[in-house]
């Protein structure tokens, strides 16, 4: 059962307004603007829901308009102010005001300032007003440039964290002001007492969709006497105020929701949601150990709480919870696909960590406590399954999963590695990053792991090597070897034992005069080589460093192939585009330059000149770091490996040689089966960061045989297709849409 905490970013159509929207679907379909029967019965019902509005709202006089929503009302409360100020200055007023907006406003305000004030031509300046630590906006400032104002936007609650401003303290300090005042109202809808004709507010727009209407339908308040522009013209709907046939079954259902906050019985008291949020609060800091809220909770909504694990990201966290069936979110739903740190808190002066760490949990008032106790168990039981998994501490007793072998970490596209063997107990990191150390330590202290070794495959011209670091961070864990070299490796060691597994070292300079390869063999049986960045899925590594040995690098890598064969997978220290692994046969068919160099056509001489070449002016990855290898890969065309739904469901359901593969994380898996994938084709648990313990095994599987892999939203499960197919096997799919488009089958378990 999915449990739904994002109600800040939408909400459910409340049955009420469901059966409104049907009912004038179905009945009363008329036009408001016809004036037979039909269109008189369409009339009174939207007068009905005005009458509702203004009722709610406290707004006896004034306009109050139906839009699409809250973005068309921002628009056209921008648009209305900003064609005042030009007819001003048209008028001959030469006073030159500024367009002000908080910090931590929705995206819609500043955009719609910076497009109406060139639209317009005024080219009036733009700017934020502060807030401080609380998220409130600084009303000294404020205050200060109140008289050189001539629109001011301010929210009057956040949509991220939930903090409400102090609107009576804005409209103090814009008293004797020349400013509008726009206020944002979404997220007050419902949940507080905006009093626009008391505070003197010029323009509040709002939105259906956060309270239990459906999407595309809003309203705008315009206070009497404020003036007016409409955004669009025609036919002179909405008293000529907003043109277009009104979005009769929105407006219906909009209704339908304002009467239902003044019957007492639809939606939780502010008491009841004040509880709601302290039993999350309480469940959040039962899981989470070190969890941070990132707004003072006294002055927030009670519906929304922000927060912060250390040492957790958000895509984690998000990913955890999904898992569980809780829906949440890393911010504003208008930028969740961004990826990038919250505006929001980095606005208010919050850490780095936390602004890019940041999760919301928002409800609605009309959310039953069953629901909410529900939502408890299931965040308790996301602690829980961290602890499982050794990315929490945990208590001494606590069960651990299985450690795999090989486990990849990347970050900004450089890879780390991690070796473990289960029976030993005996570990080596290789090209250790600093983002890691917390992380790497805390894996070793909650499994008891004996650190053999931290290894670096050169030395790094991008970062620096977190080595030290981490052997500091787990002195109990470290191995006692003695002296280690620059890369880390023991002095006088001819090899490393994990077990029944052992790791060799190969000089290979070339990228820089220490590169060095790692080559991991169970047995006799040559396993894999950690070749740092002597070659890159597409690339091979740079060597203009002053610390590179350019003519060295071809009988690198032929020595490097007289070591591995063409078929032993490599694993490089960068990986720009999610591959993951390669083979020199793989890289030998894509990258002339490197098969010119192991066919003899290349001498050592040539094949530097000929990647110097290539190295001047390469310009930095997209996260913008060092490029530590110029891409020589022949150009391929593009492969979907996307399977819809219904097709990965017919291989299933067929019984055929089908291979479905589960690319979530063990803490996911551990809290919910992928509902309907536990019958008919065969089926394998294999992490994405575990992904290159069965690259071998799936390489080996029929030619004919579909490898179909699958995880949350689709994204992970294709980087995994695109990886094998690149390797070698053709048939290899992602489910498209992932476990969010699949149908539900049954509960997910926790």
């Amino acid at each position: 059962m999915e449990i739904y905490l994002d109600a800040n970013a939408t909400t459910p159509v409340l049955p009420q307004a469901r059966a409104a929207a049907l009912a004038v679907m179905a009945d009363a379909y008329g036009n408001p603007s016809s004036i037979h029967g039909s269109g008189l019965k369409a009339r009174a019902l939207l007068d009905e829901a005005r009458a509702a509005a203004r009722q709610v709202l406290g707004v006896p006089s004034g306009q109050l308009l139906f839009t699409s929503g809250a973005t068309e009302g921002i628009q056209t409360a921008v648009l209305s102010a900003l064609s005042a100020l030009r007819q001003r200055r048209e008028a001959g007023d030469s006073t030159v005001l500024q367009l002000l907006y908080g910090a931590t406003e929705h995206k819609a305000v500043p955009e719609a300032l910076k497009h109406w004030n060139a639209v317009l031509g005024l080219h009036l300046p733009i700017a934020a007003i502060p807030v401080g630590r609380d998220g409130r906006h600084d009303l000294a400032w404020l205050r200060a440039q109140a008289p050189s104002a001539g629109l001011v936007c301010t929210m009057a609650a956040n949509n991220e964290t939930g903090v409400i401003s102090d609107l009576d303290g804005i409209a103090d300090a814009l008293r004797g002001s020349p400013a509008l005042w726009l206020v944002d109202g979404v997220q007050a809808l419902g949940k507080l007492a905006l009093k626009p004709v008391e505070r003197g507010i010029d323009y509040a727009p709002f939105s259906g969709h956060k309270l239990y209407a459906p999407k595309g339908v809003g309203m705008l308040y315009v206070r009497e006497g404020a003036p007016f522009t409409p955004l669009l013209a025609g036919g002179g709907q909405e008293g000529a105020l907003r043109a277009g046939t009104e979005n009769m079954a929105g407006i219906a259902a909009l209704g339908a929701v304002l009467r239902a906050l003044q019957d007492g019985s639809s939606f939780a008291s502010a008491a009841t949601m004040a509880g709601h949020r302290s039993q999350l609060e309480a469940a959040l800091r039962e899981a989470f150990a070190g969890l941070v809220f990132n707004a003072p909770p006294a002055l927030c909504l009670p519906t929304t709480l922000n927060f912060a694990v250390p040492g957790l990201s958000a895509k984690l966290l998000l990913d955890l919870f999904d898992a569980a069936g809780l829906r949440v979110s890393g911010g504003s739903a208008c930028s969740a696909s961004k990826a990038q740190p919250s505006y929001v808190l980095e606005a208010m002066g919050l850490p780095a960590w936390q602004t890019a760490a940041a999760v919301r949990m928002s409800f609605g008032a009309a959310d039953p406590a069953e629901m909410i106790a529900e939502a408890c168990q299931r965040i308790r039981a996301c602690g829980a399954a961290l602890r499982a998994n050794c990315l929490v501490e945990a208590p001494e007793d606590t069960a651990h999963g299985t450690a795999p072998l090989l486990t990849r970490f990347v970050v900004d596209g450089a890879c780390c590695y991690l070796l473990a063997d289960a029976a030993s107990q005996r570990c080596v990191v290789v090209d250790p990053l600093p983002e890691l150390v917390e992380r790497l330590a805390q894996w070793l202290r909650c499994r008891g792991f004996t650190l053999a070794a931290v290894l670096d495959t050169h030395s790094h011209g991008d970062h620096a090597s977190s080595a030290a670091e981490l052997r500091a961070a787990v002195p109990a864990a470290l191995q006692a070897t003695g002296a280690v070299d620059a890369l880390g490796w023991p002095q006088g060691a001819t090899q490393i034992t994990l077990g029944a597994y052992r790791l060799s070292r190969l000089a290979l300079p070339g990228h820089t005069e220490d590169s060095t390869a790692y080559l991991l063999h169970e047995g006799t049986q040559l396993q894999l080589a950690l070749v740092g960045d002597t070659v890159l899925p597409g690339a091979l590594g740079r060597s203009d460093f002053v610390q590179s040995a350019p003519l060295a690098y071809a009988d690198s890598l032929r020595l490097l192939a007289r070591a591995v064969g063409p078929q032993t997978l490599l694993l490089p220290g960068h990986d720009y585009d999610n591959r993951f692994a390669c083979t020199l046969a793989v890289e030998a068919a894509a990258q002339p330059l490197l098969a010119g160099v192991l066919q003899g056509q290349l001498d050592a001489a040539a094949f530097a000149a000929a990647k110097a070449a290539l190295e001047q002016d390469l310009a930095p990855t997209a996260y913008q770091t060092m490029a530590c290898g110029a891409r020589v890969d022949a150009a391929t065309p593009a492969v979907c490996v996307e399977l819809p739904v219904a097709r990965a469901q017919a291989l299933q359901q067929a019984g055929s040689a089908a291979l479905l593969v589960d690319v979530r994380e063990p803490y996911e898996q551990q809290l919910g089966q992928a509902p309907g994938l536990d019958d008919g084709a065969s089926s394998q648990a294999v992490p994405l960061s575990g992904l290159l313990n069965a690259l071998p095994q799936w390489l080996a599987l029929p030619a004919d045989t579909p490898v179909v892999f699958y995880c949350r939203s689709g994204n992970r499960s294709a980087q995994a297709a695109h990886a094998l197919r690149r390797l070698g096997h053709q048939q290899a799919f992602s489910v498209a849409g992932g476990l969010a488009l699949w149908p539900e089958r049954a509960t997910a378990s926790v």
